[in-house]
Formats: C-alpha cells, sequence, structure tokens
C-alpha cells in the first residue's frame, strides 16, 4: 500500500520587489535626514521626519501583502531600516537638542548624556532582533516591549512640542534624559501592547475595530488643530497602557487560578 507522500512546504518568496521597497527606502531616508536636521539643529524639520518615517514603515508592509509581494529581503531591509529611522534617528534628535547640554555640568554627566542616547538606540536594536526572532511564536493582537515606532514618536513629539512653546532643550535635559531611559527600557520590557488587530490571527487579522477607528479620526481631528502636542499626548497615552495593560492581565490570571 502506498503512503501519500507530505505536502511540500511552500517555499519562501525570495524575489526583491521594487514598490514596497520603495517605501522602505523612502523611510529609511526620512530617519537619515531626520540625523542631518537634527545636527544642523532644524529640530522641528528633524522630528516630522522622523513622523514620516513612522508612516512610510507602515504602508510598506500593507502594501507589500495587498500586492503579494512579501519576501524575505524586504523583511530584513525593513529591519535596518528601523533601526536608523526609530533608533538611531530619535537618539540623535534627543541628543543634540538636549543631552549633549549635560557636559556643561560636569564631564561624568556629560558622558550619561550620550550614554544614555545609546542606551535608546540599543534598546531600539535589541527591541527589532527579538520581534524579528518571535515572528509567528507570539499571538499577533499583541507587541511585546514599546514598538519601536511608538518609542521614536514619545521622543520625537516630546522633542517637537517643547521646541513648539519655546523651551530648550538646555533647560529640559534631565527631563530629556528620563524619557529618553523609560522609552528605550519600554521597548525592551515584557509589557503587552496592543497591535489593534482584533481577534485572533487569521485572515482577517488586520482588521480594527469601531472604537479604534474612531479614535483615530479623533486624532487626525487634533492633528490639524496642534500637532505636536497631540502626537505627545498620543505616544505618551499609549506608552503608559502598556504596564496598565500587563498589570491587569497579571491579576485576572491570579484571579482565575484561585
Amino acid at each position: 500500500m502506498n503512503t501519500p507522500e507530505p505536502p511540500i512546504a511552500p517555499r519562501r518568496n525570495r524575489g526583491i520587489y521594487l514598490l514596497p521597497n520603495l517605501f522602505t527606502t523612502a523611510a529609511l531616508f526620512s530617519g537619515f535626514f531626520a540625523i542631518i536636521a537634527a545636527s544642523q539643529g532644524r529640530f522641528e524639520a528633524a522630528c516630522v521626519a522622523i513622523f514620516i518615517a513612522a508612516v512610510l514603515d507602515g504602508l510598506d508592509g500593507r502594501v507589500a501583502r495587498m500586492t503579494n509581494t512579501q519576501s524575505e529581503f524586504g523583511v530584513q531591509y525593513d529591519s535596518l531600516s528601523d533601526l536608523i529611522s526609530f533608533g538611531m534617528a530619535p537618539s540623535l534628535v534627543m541628543y543634540h537638542w538636549a543631552l549633549a547640554s549635560m557636559k556643561m555640568d560636569s564631564v561624568t554627566l556629560g558622558r550619561i548624556g550620550w550614554l544614555g542616547a545609546f542606551l535608546y538606540a540599543a534598546c531600539a536594536a535589541l527591541r527589532l532582533a527579538r520581534f524579528n526572532s518571535q515572528v509567528g511564536q507570539v499571538d499577533k493582537r499583541w507587541f511585546i516591549g514599546l514598538p519601536s515606532p511608538s518609542a521614536a514618536g514619545l521622543m520625537a513629539s516630546f522633542v517637537w512640542t517643547m521646541h513648539d512653546l519655546g523651551l530648550t532643550g538646555e533647560d529640559l535635559r534631565y527631563p530629556a534624559l528620563a524619557v529618553t531611559v523609560i522609552a528605550g527600557l519600554l521597548m525592551v520590557s515584557g509589557f503587552r501592547y496592543s497591535s489593534f488587530k482584533g481577534g485572533k490571527p487569521g485572515p482577517n487579522s488586520d482588521r480594527i475595530r469601531f472604537f479604534t477607528l474612531f479614535a483615530i479620526v479623533i486624532a487626525i481631528i487634533g492633528l490639524v488643530i496642534d500637532p505636536p502636542k497631540v502626537l505627545l499626548f498620543v505616544f505618551a497615552t499609549f506608552a503608559v497602557f502598556g504596564p496598565l495593560i500587563s498589570r491587569r492581565m497579571a491579576r485576572k490570571s491570579t484571579a482565575e487560578d484561585a
């Protein structure tokens, strides 16, 4: 009796596709531009560039799925782009805006300033590496640790808002250091953050809940009125939600075990 042959596993697409990688390249360019702008003291332009990179980063994956042009090359290229746009760029923007001025207090504090910026960049790299190694192993409804685009949004919106209010990084160097360290540590934490994908992973995993759509509409209206402050509120609120959600889930698990 002939035994049926095991099904052949589908080969992973190894092609390099132009359209999604154009979005990734544009995101990489935005992150690189943010670094250059910050080094020239153009902090508002640098922050806007980081947000543009975040929008483009969200589009490249969706475009790849819509056109069925996903590839291993695209995944790796996207991760390298994210490291520049959401790791190096925010840390250097914050460093040039505020952390570099810590050297005025003492040599030691000056070193702490650039080490704080490095800590953020290193945490972003670790966050991306962990995410790539856990693809297909975790519940797609949740991110483990603050996503790097959200951490970058928190950093950029803080600088943009303070700069818009006429406050200098020199005066806010210690709060800036606290924001940098907290954002970095949240990325490598075990806190759960919603991916805004309702339901279980599957063909409908990209659908969002009605409340999320409504919140997006309200956020867009707020962005038209006062972009930096609304962005800071959104990203700071999202950053706080992780510990709150994880604490709530821990309490629920404890109650079920009791």
